[in-house]
């Protein structure tokens, strides 16, 4: 199975404490976790891609290592974000992890009582 939108979206949505957004326009979704940016995507693109916050260090090796799939975050903090190309042959497997990485990078930097919410969700 391929990773669609829909599937992306579902994801995203079952973990804890996320909401959907469309805080810049009506065709960028947005992804937060205790209202932090973790996922965004555009759904007027042609192409299937979402940026996902990502570890610095991390961030390097994955664009190196997927040159051809993941770049530095488009219209993002390059140092932070990355741009994943979902249609270009990663594994679901891949891209729930990366997914994963950029959710649990914005959980681990919530203030202390947002935390405790979440964790209390």
């Amino acid at each position: 199975m391929r990773m669609d939108i829909e599937s992306f979206r579902n994801y995203c949505l079952s973990k804890k404490g996320v909401t959907e957004e469309f805080p810049f326009d009506e065709f960028t979704l947005v992804f937060k976790v205790m209202n932090k940016m973790f996922a965004l995507t555009g759904l007027k693109s042609e192409e299937f891609r979402v940026n996902l916050k990502c570890d610095p260090e991390k961030a390097i090796q994955l664009r190196e290592e997927y040159a051809e799939s993941i770049i530095a975050g488009w219209h993002m903090s390059k140092k932070h974000w990355n741009t994943v190309y979902f249609e270009e042959g990663l594994s679901d497997k891949f891209l729930i992890e990366q997914i994963d990485h950029s959710y649990d990078m914005v959980v681990s930097k919530l203030k202390k009582a947002d935390k405790e919410i979440l964790k209390n969700l």
